[in-house]
């Protein structure tokens, strides 16, 4: 018998939490046979990453997973062997209740944010003694040996490699979106929240070399590219200004989103789950971190920094950190981008060279079972 796995998210205010819980849910089950519970605050977010979804169902299959409604008045449920509290979220007070009466003991894990800081070692798999008697412990992804590792589907870099090998795909899926850009653009994605640099590295872009074709899934940035072009854009809308070519698309499904990763050239992306999926497309980077109080997320944001760049010049590693800074440091995103022309061709091996070191590692999925396996 497979052991049970409950997964709880709560939905804070972007879709990074249901985003990797939802990828790891449907991992354990399609490659680890498990039975897995995902129980979900707000279905409706949900429904914008898995179209299929049914926002109002209380208990649904998707993908071979069983999807609950996390509501107020919980329902009587058996817990799982397995439970995992996503990214500190409270379990509900009757399951804990529940968990205490189970005959044999449950593994309680706490799946953290994702970091580089250089404490996360030391901490991944730390237990955390409760009040009520019960015990979890604190597993943490991470981009070394000593963390949980990344969320990475078995051959997934051989199907992104084959794709991108593959013009006739890659162009018949940009055509569904409505895409069809000049053959010499550089095709860039763009998902960001709200940054008041991005009319900056806009203007850098409307007098670059060569002309950029940016693609925007519809989103918290919009409002940011509407106020600098002076019009209105929504889904399907195109306008060029100088090199520049600005597409509005929809909110796609992950699976399409990955897609979407893999046919551009460099990619702008946000919070966790985006910032993940950017680095298995083995393209160059920008990730807008989600910012914290007091600016606390420089120190995360610096931390992957001083990983991410071993191995390039130090003319193209201070290129890149500078746009990272101007990008989330509200610094001259123009002047930046400027400055890290000349690396181009350097950045693109890297992040190539990053994508095979990253896949040496085991998975999260992979860890998670892993790490029950050995608690027993």
């Amino acid at each position: 018998m497979h052991p049970t796995w409950d997964i709880f998210c709560t939905v804070v205010d972007n879709y990074g939490d249901i985003g990797v819980t939802w990828r790891l849910a449907r991992q354990l089950h399609a490659e680890h046979a498990l039975p897995v519970r995902l129980w979900i605050d707000d279905l409706h977010a949900f429904a914008r990453l898995c179209p299929a979804a049914d926002p109002e169902a209380d208990q649904q299959w998707q993908q071979g997973v069983d999807i609950r409604r996390w509501s107020a008045q919980w329902p009587p449920v058996t817990p799982a062997e397995v439970v995992i509290g996503a990214f500190g979220c409270r379990l509900p007070p009757d399951y804990l209740q529940a968990l205490t009466q189970r005959p044999t003991p449950a593994l309680w894990l706490n799946l953290e944010y994702l970091s580089a800081e250089d404490w996360v070692q030391g901490c991944h798999g730390l237990p955390s003694p409760q009040p009520n008697g019960l015990r979890t412990v604190f597993f943490f992804p991470g981009f070394t040996h000593g963390t949980g590792g990344l969320l990475r589907e078995q051959g997934l870099i051989q199907r992104c490699t084959a794709w991108q090998g593959d013009g006739d795909a890659r162009q018949a899926f940009l055509a569904r979106l409505g895409v069809h850009a000049d053959p010499a653009a550089r095709l860039i994605s763009l998902f960001a929240y709200e940054n008041d640099q991005l009319g900056a590295w806009l203007q850098a872009l409307v007098e670059g070399s060569p002309p950029t074709h940016v693609l925007v899934p519809e989103g918290r940035i919009l409002g940011d590219l509407n106020a600098w072009l002076g019009d209105t854009l929504t889904v399907g809308d195109v306008r060029t200004v100088g090199a520049l070519t600005l597409q509005v698309l929809p909110f796609v499904s992950q699976d399409d989103y990955d897609s979407l990763l893999w046919c551009c050239d460099f990619n702008a992306v946000r919070g966790e789950d985006s910032f993940v999926r950017a680095q298995w497309a083995g393209r160059p980077l920008l990730w807008h971190i989600y910012v914290q109080e007091e600016n606390a997320h420089w120190e995360k944001l610096e931390a992957f920094l001083r990983t991410y760049r071993h191995g390039l010049s130090d003319p193209a590693a201070q290129a890149l950190t500078d746009t990272w800074r101007a990008w989330n440091m509200d610094r001259d995103m123009a002047q930046a981008w400027r400055a890290m022309q000349p690396h181009w061709g350097e950045l693109q091996a890297h992040a190539l060279e990053w994508r095979a070191r990253q896949a040496a590692q085991p998975d999260l999925a992979t860890a998670l079972v892993q790490f029950y396996r050995n608690w027993l």
